[in-house]
């Protein structure tokens, strides 16, 4: 049974891993009892203190004992209720306890529940020997690290004023352990990273959990703005300078004072600016335009850019001084293809916020988000949030399904089933039932958004979706569609 549940590996990794248990304390939750022994054989192996419990009820007596540091529990499709509310019920008794769900590969939305709930972490069956080391070594962490680095981790994790930073992907705890540490200090900082990475909201949990982090924190796009606005804008002007100027302005590197200064973009800056911001930074002053006089600055300098300014440096696009002056803190963030285990949690997050500011709940079916998880992501975290955004506005109700996702994703998700049934490979029931469901659910949303669209004129509505009428008012009884326009 051991083999149904983890792939074999050598005992060599079972040495490794051990020390970095540091013998916590793991207790295992799951009615079946071979997986159970399973996890608490490798989690042994691993150098984890491990009780176990057949039931919720004894996982409850044992954790009024002090039986835990780590909980893992498993979440059945009977009976997962439950376990949710053993979840809730741990995170408000002992928040000091790293919660991890388990769940079924074909119940990632349960996974999802269970992190509202307040798990941790989740794993889905089956997994590896990696898979299951990778999580418990990520909840071990959370009860090791430094308290100062694991209390600005869960700030930057539940803070809701800078639009929180989620995830708890390997990528993303390395993040949080960078951030700790620049965020106190006052050197420059380049952040790299592709477009939607999250680049500007790194670029505020650092001024804000900074020393001066009640201080202005002012950004500017490099690349929306033509060269002699970027200019005023940074430096400043004096009265008189140019048409229009008819009094002086501070540049924003001596408005900002102490604070910081977030200059997006900044491979777009033109080579002239390139020389006057090096200037400036070498100084610690700036001349306003058409001033004779310099004005000290003290603002910190966090630049951000999804150009590669290296190879820019290489082709003279871009100056290597400055890119030294501002490389000194080199933050690259991953891409969301690089963290998908971050995905549920972004989702969630997002589907959250939605749902307080609607006031009704939406959830994802697990078709839909084993498509997100698969999907590539090329516009990355805010590619999520819209794509999340659109299936609530499209849906026509709690469940966001397949077809209420944007094109590209609905393709991918089409094309992945087309390719698994080309393979020959083995489909689950529930699958196949998700797929027709998801076909049907297209097809009513389609009506749905015509007759929406032509406010109610179903003649209309027909022709724009190329059928008879008969037909739309077959469609309207089959999916029990009585009023579109309220549905």
């Amino acid at each position: 049974m051991l083999a149904t549940v983890f792939q074999t590996r050598s005992m060599e990794f079972f040495s490794q891993a051990a020390e970095s248990a540091a013998r916590l304390h793991l207790l295992v939750v799951d009615v079946d009892p071979a997986i159970r022994s399973a996890c608490a054989e490798i989690a042994g192996g691993l150098g984890y203190a491990v009780e176990q419990a057949n039931d919720f009820q004894q996982a409850r007596s044992l954790l009024r004992g002090g039986a835990a540091d780590i909980l893992l529990v498993n979440l059945p499709l009977a009976g997962s209720r439950q376990g949710l509310e053993l979840i809730s019920e741990v995170k408000l008794l002992y928040p000091r306890i790293a919660i991890i769900a388990m769940t079924s590969s074909g119940l990632v939305n349960t996974a999802v529940e269970a992190m509202r709930c307040g798990a941790t972490d989740y794993l889905t069956k089956p997994f590896t020997v990696d898979d299951f080391s990778s999580v418990l070594e990520r909840a071990a962490e959370t009860l090791t690290t430094d308290t100062a680095t694991r209390q600005l981790r869960e700030q930057l994790r539940v803070s809701q004023g800078l639009g929180s930073m989620i995830g708890r992907s390997g990528e993303m705890e390395k993040l949080y352990r960078i951030l700790s540490k620049v965020a106190q200090s006052t050197h420059p900082v380049l952040i790299l990273g592709e477009s939607g990475t999250g680049k500007e909201l790194v670029a505020r949990t650092i001024h804000a959990y900074g020393q001066n982090g009640q201080k202005p924190f002012l950004p500017v796009d490099c690349g929306s703005l033509v060269p002699t606005l970027i200019e005023s804008e940074l430096f400043g002007y004096v009265k008189g300078a140019f048409t229009g100027a008819n009094r002086s302005k501070d540049g924003l590197l001596v408005s900002a004072e102490s604070g910081t200064v977030f200059l997006d973009e900044i491979g777009e800056l033109p080579l002239d600016l390139q020389a006057k911001l090096l200037r400036a930074l070498q100084e610690r002053e700036v001349r306003p335009v058409g001033a004779t006089h310099r004005v000290p600055i003290k603002a910190r300098i966090v630049a951000a850019t999804n150009r590669d300014l290296s190879a820019m440096v290489d082709k003279g696009s871009f100056r290597k001084d400055l890119y030294y002056r501002l490389n000194v803190v080199n933050l690259r963030l991953p891409s969301l293809r690089d963290r998908r285990e971050d995905i549920p949690l972004l989702a969630a997050h997002f589907l959250d916020r939605i749902s307080r500011e609607r006031g009704a709940k939406f959830t994802l079916s697990d078709e839909a988000l084993r498509t997100m998880m698969r999907y590539e992501w090329p516009g990355n975290v805010r590619e999520l949030e819209n794509s999340v955004e659109r299936a609530c506005a499209l849906s026509s109700g709690p469940i966001l399904h397949l077809g209420d996702l944007p094109t590209q994703l609905q393709n991918s998700g089409l094309e992945a089933r087309r390719t698994t049934l080309a393979s020959g490979e083995p489909v689950e029931a529930e699958t196949v039932s998700a797929a027709v469901m998801t076909l049907a659910d297209m097809e009513r949303q389609a009506i749905l958004s015509a007759i929406r669209t032509l406010n109610g004129d179903k003649l209309k509505a027909a022709r724009l979706l190329g059928i008879g009428k008969t037909t739309l008012y077959r469609k309207l009884k089959e999916y029990g569609i009585a009023d579109p326009l309220s549905e």
